[in-house]
C-alpha cells in the first residue's frame, strides 16, 4: 500500500518517509518476506492480465500455462505468507482447482496449498480492474458497526470477509467457504426462479434434512439479513442484485462487491437502477416466516432491524469522523461533504429512537414492496444463463481450519485478571479481549474458574488442558497475588491452545455470557420457534408523556381476524377522551390483509396538561368494519415501555 501511494498527490513525501522507515526498521528476515509477497503479487497480476486479455476459446489454456509460473515461484521460495492474512503460510498451488470467473474483469480463483497440512487448501480471488480500496473501507466500516452491536450484546451473525488492495486497481479477496450467490440459487429453480416466493426456502430445505439444523439456518439468516439491511442502508451501497448477495448453507447471508456506495447508483437515462432502500424481498420474508406459518417472526425481524439501527445511530459521530478522514484518499465516491451528508441523513442522529424506528420500518416496507428488485434479479439470471459454459464454475471447498480464522471474528484473543476485591467471596476482575478487538469485563470467583475447569475435563483429555492452580489458594490471604499470577498463567495457556478448546461453548459462555451454538437467554436474543396461535387479539403500544406532549407509538397487532376468520386490511383510530369537541381522532395507514400487521407509527397529541382522568380509546377497523377496540386509563400506564393490550370485541 505504501509503494502504491508513492505517486499520491497530497502526501507522497510522507509516504516515502514511512516506507523508508519501515524498510529500515523491519530487519532482513521481514524485508525478505515482504519481497516474496511482492513477487507473488506481481506474478498474480501478470497471470490475471493475460487471462483477461485472452480470447474466449484460448482463456482456459492461457490460465493453465501461466499457472506454471506460480508453481515455479514456490519451487524457489518453498513457502510464502499470504498477504490477505499473514498468519497463513502457503507452499504452492493446486492447479486443477484454480479457475476464473465470467464477470467483466475475469478475476482469478487461486487455490493455495496450506503449509500447515492437512488443514486443506486456502482459496482466494485475485482481481484486476477494480479499485478495492473502496471495498476495504466499506468492509472496515461494517466491521466497526458489528463491533458496536457486539458491545451491546447483539450478535448479528455477520460474515465480513477480508479484502486487500495490493496496487492500483488490483487486490486479493477472501473466498468464504461453502457460500453461493443468490443468482445461482435462482438459476437452480428455473427461468423464473427470481420471481418465485419459495426459492430460498426450498434451497435451505434441500440442504437441511433435520428440523433442528433447518431452524438454526433460519435463525442465522434472520440475524444476518437484518444486519446487512441496516449497514447497506446507512452506507448507501448500490448496484445490488442477486450476483452480489451470497448465502452459506448454514444460513448466513452477506453482500459482496462494494464498487458503488453513498447512494451513487447506476442510472439508465433518468431512472435509478437501485430503487429499493436495501435488499429485503418477499422471498426472504417467506423464508423467515416459513411461508406465512409464523407471521409474528416478521414483527420480530422489524424489531431486530430497528434495534440494530438505533444502536448504530448512537455512534453516528464516530462513523462520520471515520469517513471524513478518507475524503482526501482519492476514492471516486467519497470526495465531498455531500457524500458525508448522505450518511448523516441516513443515520438521522437528530431523531428520537421512536422516530427512527418508525422511519426504518417504512424503509423495510418500501424494500419489501419494490418489484423492480425482482425484475433486476430476473435480468441477471437471464444474462448469466446466456454466459454459461465459458469457464469452469467455482466449486465449493471444505473449510480449512486456519481459513476459519478469517471468520472467527467473535472468538477470544486473551483474558487477563487485572485485580481482585477483598470481600467474601473474592471476585477477580477479568479483561476479555475478543479477536474483533471488542473489550469487555467480567467478575468471576475462584470457584467459578474451578467449575469451568471441571466441566472442560469432561470434554477434553487431561493432557489437552493446562494445569489448574492448587485449591489451597481458596482463602483470601496475602497469597492472593500469587493466585492471580497462577490463574493468568492458566488462562494464557487455555486460550492459546487448540482452537477447539479456546472456541468451546463452555469457554465462550464463561467469558462472554453467550454461546455460539445456542441463542443467548438475554434480551438481545429472540426465540424463533413456532409461534403460538392461541394468543388473544392484541395491540402493542409505547406511550410517552413529556411537557404536555402525549406520544403513542403503535408497534404491532397480533391474531386479529374478521368475523369470517379471514385476515383484515386493518387500520387503527385513536381518540383522546373526554373529547367534547370531537377533534382528537387520529388514524394510521392501512396494513393490507394481515392478521399480524406491523405499523411502528407515531401518534402525537399536544397541549395535554395532565393524564389524570384521560382515556385513550383505540379502535381497529378494516374497510369500515369493526375488528377490535381497547380503552386505556392513561393515569395507570407505565410510560416509555412496550406493552401488549388485549383487544375487546366491542367498543366500550
Amino acid at each position: 500500500l505504501l509503494k502504491n501511494a508513492q505517486n499520491e498527490v497530497h502526501f507522497k513525501i510522507w509516504y516515502q518517509k514511512l516506507l523508508a522507515a519501515l524498510q529500515f526498521c523491519a530487519g532482513k528476515a521481514l524485508n525478505n518476506e515482504f519481497s516474496k509477497e511482492a513477487k507473488l503479487i506481481r506474478i498474480l497480476e501478470d497471470v490475471a492480465q493475460k487471462v483477461k486479455t485472452a480470447s474466449d476459446p484460448k482463456r482456459k489454456e492461457v490460465l493453465k500455462v501461466e499457472l506454471n509460473r506460480l508453481q515455479q515461484f514456490f519451487q524457489e521460495v518453498k513457502v510464502c505468507r499470504l498477504p490477505l492474512n499473514p498468519a497463513l503460510v502457503v507452499q504452492g498451488i493446486e492447479a486443477h482447482s484454480c479457475s476464473y470467473f465470467t464477470s467483466n474483469a475475469f478475476p482469478l480463483k487461486i487455490s493455495f496449498i496450506n503449509a500447515n497440512a492437512p488443514s486443506g487448501n486456502i482459496n482466494v480471488i485475485f482481481k484486476i480492474g477494480d479499485d478495492l480500496r473502496q471495498d476495504m473501507l466499506v468492509l472496515q466500516i461494517i466491521r466497526v458497526m458489528d463491533s458496536i452491536w457486539l458491545q451491546e450484546g447483539l450478535d448479528m451473525q455477520m460474515i465480513i470477509y477480508r479484502c486487500l488492495s495490493t496496487g492500483k486497481d488490483q487486490g486479493l479477496v477472501q473466498m468464504v467457504p461453502d457460500a453461493t450467490t443468490l443468482a445461482k440459487i435462482h438459476r437452480e429453480s428455473g427461468l423464473i426462479g427470481p420471481l418465485k416466493e419459495n426459492t430460498i426456502k426450498k434451497w435451505f430445505h434441500h440442504h437441511h434434512s433435520l428440523e433442528s439444523s433447518y431452524q438454526e439456518a433460519i435463525r442465522n439468516f434472520f440475524y444476518s439479513c437484518a444486519g446487512w439491511c441496516v449497514v447497506t442502508f446507512i452506507l448507501g451501497v448500490c448496484d445490488r442484485h442477486s450476483d452480489n448477495i451470497m448465502l452459506t448453507k448454514d444460513g448466513h447471508m452477506f453482500h459482496i462487491d462494494f464498487g458503488r456506495f453513498l447512494g451513487h447508483a447506476q442510472t439508465f437515462g433518468s431512472i435509478r437502477r437501485d430503487r429499493a432502500p436495501f435488499i429485503f424481498t418477499s422471498e426472504m420474508e417467506y423464508f423467515i416466516t416459513e411461508g406465512g406459518k409464523n407471521p409474528q417472526r416478521f414483527q420480530e425481524f422489524v424489531e431486530l432491524c430497528c434495534r440494530a439501527y438505533n444502536i448504530v445511530r448512537k455512534h453516528s459521530q464516530l462513523l462520520l469522523n471515520l469517513l471524513e478522514m478518507m475524503l482526501h484518499a482519492g476514492l471516486p465516491e467519497l470526495n465531498s461533504i455531500q457524500d458525508l451528508k448522505y450518511v448523516y441523513d441516513n443515520l438521522r442522529p437528530q431523531d428520537s429512537d421512536l422516530q427512527a424506528t418508525s422511519y426504518f420500518t417504512r424503509k423495510i416496507k418500501e424494500s419489501l414492496e419494490c418489484f423492480p428488485v425482482k425484475l433486476n434479479n430476473l435480468i441477471h439470471t437471464l444474462v448469466q444463463m446466456s454466459l454459461t459454459g465459458s469457464a469452469k464454475p467455482p466449486s465449493l471447498e471444505t473449510v480449512p481450519q486456519e481459513w476459519m480464522m478469517l471468520n472467527a471474528e467473535k472468538s477470544i484473543a486473551r483474558a487477563t485478571i487485572l485485580g481482585f476485591n477483598k470481600k467474601s467471596p473474592c471476585l477477580y476482575l477479568v479483561q476479555v479481549v475478543q479477536t474483533c478487538n471488542v473489550v469487555t469485563f467480567v467478575e468471576k470467583s475462584f470457584d467459578q474458574f474451578s467449575k469451568l475447569h471441571n466441566n472442560l475435563q469432561k470434554q477434553f483429555p487431561s493432557h489437552a488442558l493446562p494445569e489448574f492452580p492448587n485449591s489451597w489458594h481458596l482463602l483470601c490471604t496475602d497469597l492472593e497475588h500469587k493466585r492471580v499470577k497462577d490463574l493468568n498463567f492458566y488462562l494464557k495457556h487455555l486460550l492459546s491452545g487448540s482452537r477447539k478448546l479456546s472456541n468451546n461453548d463452555l469457554v465462550l459462555s464463561f467469558f462472554l455470557n453467550w454461546s455460539k451454538n445456542t441463542l443467548s437467554k438475554d434480551s438481545s436474543s429472540m426465540t424463533l420457534g413456532p409461534q403460538s396461535t392461541d394468543e388473544k387479539p392484541g395491540v402493542q403500544l409505547v406511550i410517552s408523556y413529556e411537557s404536555t406532549r402525549l406520544t403513542i407509538m403503535l408497534k404491532h397487532m397480533r391474531n386479529i381476524h374478521l368475523p369470517d376468520g379471514s385476515a383484515p386490511s386493518a387500520h387503527a383510530e385513536f381518540y383522546l377522551l373526554p373529547d367534547p369537541y370531537e377533534v382528537s381522532r387520529r388514524k394510521t395507514r392501512t396494513a393490507q390483509k394481515s392478521s399480524d400487521p406491523t405499523y411502528n407509527e407515531i401518534i402525537v397529541y399536544d397541549k395535554v396538561t395532565e393524564l389524570k382522568g384521560r382515556i385513550l380509546k383505540l379502535v381497529v377497523k378494516s374497510k369500515g368494519m369493526f375488528v377490535g377496540a381497547v380503552n386505556i386509563q392513561l393515569s395507570d400506564v407505565q410510560l416509555n415501555e412496550e406493552k401488549w393490550y388485549p383487544l375487546g370485541n366491542s367498543e366500550i
